[in-house]
């Protein structure tokens, strides 16, 4: 994101301003594309905006805040996980074991942490900053972010994040500790998804790892039209019991 803010100005905005439409992010032929503003704060009305709207907050050290909404954009639809074998044979051993938990919204900034010191692979810093971990544990406990945890032998071997607004779920960060804690996490919403009829989890950016499990870009005027309706709908009871497992048996 270095050069993020040596191309046109970008709109600046002030705590409470209005977001720009986001059909004036930059464009895929720019050095940022999908970037369309910078400013405003972190608060949780701020950021419930941007979500609703289809726009994330994402910068590094030293920056303002950035504001993104990438077209094309990048779901993942769960009827469509791809369950690789080695990953089923994983989760069946670990959803007999007594040792082995999916717990949720037990240790929400430990996974914020645990996210901030593991950097997407060709990152060497987190964007995920003081502030940013800050502002999201602010969300949660306003109900509108979540984690999904994985632990074994009691203690947090991987996880996610999310935010959840209605049942629009936007995907952030994983980590893991143990090979496959933050796989077994993802299969974990997926469930959770399947258990509450949530039909698509946002990953925002396309990466090859995402594709493998069956993520796959959409336009940006197709996700940022489905969101006015999915986000007005009751959210799902963020709760995860052993019987959501057999979403993945029966299908697979």
């Amino acid at each position: 994101m270095s050069s993020v803010l040596r191309q046109r100005p970008l709109a600046w905005l002030v705590s409470g301003q209005a977001f720009p439409p986001v059909t004036r992010a930059r464009g895929q032929d720019t050095d940022a594309p999908g970037l369309l503003c910078a400013g405003a704060d972190l608060g949780v009305d701020t950021l419930l905006r941007a979500y609703r709207h289809g726009i994330f907050p994402w910068y590094g050290r030293g920056q303002p805040i950035l504001w993104w909404s990438p077209d094309p954009r990048m779901v993942l639809d769960v009827a469509q996980f791809r369950l690789h074998p080695s990953l089923l044979k994983t989760l069946k051993k670990f959803s007999r074991l007594p040792t082995c938990q999916i717990r949720v919204d037990t240790a929400f900034a430990e996974v914020m942490t645990a996210c901030a010191n593991s950097p997407r692979q060709g990152q060497f810093d987190t964007w995920i900053l003081p502030e940013m971990i800050e502002a999201y544990i602010a969300l949660h406990r306003a109900g509108y972010a979540h984690s999904v945890e994985t632990w074994i032998d009691g203690q947090l071997a991987g996880g996610l994040y999310c935010v959840g607004i209605g049942r629009a779920v936007f995907g952030e960060s994983m980590f893991h500790h143990v090979t496959d804690g933050s796989k077994i996490a993802l299969a974990a919403l997926i469930c959770l998804c399947r258990q509450c009829h949530v039909l698509r989890v946002d990953c925002q950016q396309n990466t090859r790892h995402l594709q493998s499990m069956g993520a796959c870009e959409v336009s940006r005027a197709s996700f940022v039209g489905q969101l006015p309706g999915l986000v007005q709908q009751t959210p799902p009871v963020w709760q995860f019991g052993p019987e959501y497992w057999g979403h993945l048996w029966r299908v697979d």
